[in-house]
């Protein structure tokens, strides 16, 4: 059996997806749906058993012979989150005691890291663990998951760590299944609607010199890339460490509006407005992952540029009359 915690989130459902499309492995998720529709992200699945993340301890206790990795995606995602004790909970002391329990277990553990671990890049994207020191988080959340990954790469030198152990700092991920995270779904949702509204892409101003409007850039990655980096590790368990889950490939926002009017068969028309300045200073204005470790540890499938994964997510999903997987 496999474990997805946050199996009914954006990157878990996905990946729970995938992994009963396989059929080779039975499913549990673990997750909180809330009131809204994020149950129907994991709806179409055949899911062995759905956890309460209150008693995630004591079922994993239950059915310990039984599992034989976790894939943990759970997380307070929320870039803009200011409890600190609850994000330190949830990303941080929770993953630590995931680790200490598949380490006992010999069970795999597979966890969801973040590229907002690199703060502003001014020290670069580089996941080689000698460098983990040198970054500087910008928010509360890159700051939780880069103690973690800190953490998991001091206790992986030492004998308290699963038989394998992979961290994966995914980058600007998009696809189906984010509908309910809100203003944190991708700028492809967000501008989808806003085209579909008014015609108009809002894409933010700069306010940084070095960079025109709608000049910012991201290493956007297709939901479905790191679901197959995730399969690949699965697929690999001799692999281990923190790697990077981009494409290598920084695009600016402005190419990614212009990819959402090629995809909605719209003429362009692209209208900056400002940065809301309580992120502004905390804003990220390029992030592009170094993918080298990830290709020299055996990875070869190529990524999906930035207009086919649009195209794909706007035909496939957002212009549907059901847009989840």
């Amino acid at each position: 059996m496999i474990l997805v915690t946050g199996g009914a989130g954006f990157i878990g459902s996905n990946l729970v997806a995938a992994l009963t499309e396989r059929g080779e492995q039975t499913v549990a998720v673990c997750d909180r749906l809330g009131d809204d529709d994020k149950w129907r992200n994991i709806a179409k699945h055949a899911i062995a058993d759905f956890v309460s993340p209150g008693s995630l301890f004591s079922w994993l206790d239950n059915n310990a012979n039984e599992i034989e990795a976790v894939f943990h995606m759970g997380a307070s995602s929320s870039t803009t989150e200011k409890d600190a004790d609850k994000v330190v909970s949830n990303n941080f002391s929770l993953s630590l005691a995931l680790w200490r329990w598949c380490s006992r277990h010999d069970t795999r553990l597979v966890y969801a890291s973040s590229a907002a671990t690199y703060g502003d890049g001014s020290t670069g994207f580089d996941d080689n663990p000698d460098a983990l020191a040198n970054l500087r988080p910008l928010n509360l959340y890159g700051w939780s998951k880069h103690i973690f990954d800190r953490n998991a790469s001091r206790l992986a030198d030492s004998r308290l760590h699963p038989p394998q152990w992979v961290g994966l700092k995914f980058f600007n991920a998009y696809g189906p299944n984010e509908y309910h995270k809100g203003d944190q779904q991708s700028v492809v949702v967000q501008f989808f609607e806003q085209i579909a509204a008014d015609g108009k892409a809002h894409p933010f101003k700069s306010h940084h010199p070095d960079y025109p409007d709608g000049g910012q850039m991201r290493d956007f990655i297709w939901v479905g890339d790191c679901v197959d980096v995730m399969l690949w590790v699965y697929d690999n368990p001799s692999v281990n460490g923190v790697y990077n889950c981009g494409t290598g490939t920084a695009r600016s926002f402005a190419d990614l509006a212009r990819a959402c009017f090629a995809a909605m068969g719209r003429q362009e028309a692209i209208e900056f407005i400002d940065t809301p300045a309580e992120i502004r200073s905390k804003y990220q204005y390029f992030t592009q992952a170094e993918m080298s470790r990830l290709l020299d540890a055996g990875y070869t499938k190529p990524f999906t540029s930035l207009e086919d994964g649009v195209a794909r997510y706007v035909r496939d999903y957002l212009a549907t009359d059901d847009p989840y997987r």
